[in-house]
């Protein structure tokens, strides 16, 4: 069932035990557009049914946030023009060539190349995997790009993200909306989840410039800019008391500066500040 945010805009919820992330749409006058296509041929179509329900114009483009399965993967179900940055098309340059037979797939597990996890969803939820081949972009953009719906403007923007190097955000101007995919969590490198420390407040920067009340992020509930506010602080926070390869060292710190334990959240970002740590550690080694 859709989420309605407002007279214009829906969502799709993320399911997380399916590794479903958030799907957006948005509705002009004349044409609408899907944010993000889902992690698999059925969940496209999932999205499909629910968006037939409505009286809304033809999905006419589709917007990939960035190259990671979840978000791509049910790209060819719409029929629609499909939009993404250059860095992203260059990345799932890889996934265009892959053969999905089983064979294929576990070799790609093998190679961590692939997660078992997107290899069962594969397997569960693309039929006809014999013949699927991912599709092309229709558009490429550089920096940034403006969709026009029919009086409503949709405008898609690279920005410097914790994540990965092609992230897209969605921007709605006039309703406030800021689609975010994963753009604003951690990553992983060599198994090793981290935020990286280097990104972070270019990222919330690029973000904060954008006048937004609600922000939607690719496997959470919607945001209000309060609670955006409180996860930027918490980030920052954690990142401030982060010098070192020491978690020990982190959380003395945090604690020391801010005059109270930290919570579970706060933990999880110092732990993924420090695994950052780490990895700079060894490239430099």
């Amino acid at each position: 069932m859709l989420n309605q945010l407002s007279e214009t805009i829906y969502y799709l919820s993320n399911q997380n035990d399916k590794e479903r992330p958030t799907l957006g749409l948005v509705c002009g006058d004349k044409y609408s557009l899907v944010v993000d296509a889902g992690n698999s041929v059925q969940h496209a179509r999932d999205f499909l049914h629910e968006i037939e329900k409505l009286n809304v114009p033809p999905v006419k483009y589709v917007a990939i946030t960035h190259a990671h399965w979840d978000h791509f993967l049910g790209m060819n179900e719409y029929g629609a023009t499909i939009i993404m940055n250059s860095l992203t098309n260059q990345k799932m340059n890889d996934w265009r060539n892959y053969s999905y037979d089983d064979h294929s797939l576990q070799e790609y597990v093998h190679s961590k190349k692939m997660t078992t996890l997107c290899m069962e969803t594969i397997q569960h939820e693309i039929p006809d995997r014999d013949t699927f081949q991912l599709s092309h972009p229709d558009i490429i953009f550089e920096e940034s790009l403006h969709v026009d719906l029919g009086n409503k403007v949709c405008i898609l923007e690279t920005i410097r993200s914790t994540h990965t190097d092609d992230s897209t955000i969605v921007y709605i101007p006039d309703e406030k909306v800021i689609f975010l995919g994963d753009s604003a969590y951690n990553t992983t490198t060599n198994s090793l989840y981290h935020v990286k420390q280097d990104k972070l407040l270019p990222m919330i920067e690029d973000i904060q410039q954008y006048d937004a009340v609600h922000f939607l992020l690719g496997h959470e509930s919607i945001c209000d800019v309060e609670e955006m506010a409180t996860y930027w602080r918490e980030l920052i926070s954690a990142n401030n008391a982060v010098k070192s390869t020491s978690l020990e060292e982190a959380i003395e710190r945090f604690e020391a500066a801010n005059d109270r334990k930290a919570n579970d959240n706060e933990l999880f970002f110092l732990q993924g500040f420090v695994n950052d740590q780490i990895l700079q550690s060894k490239t430099t080694a």
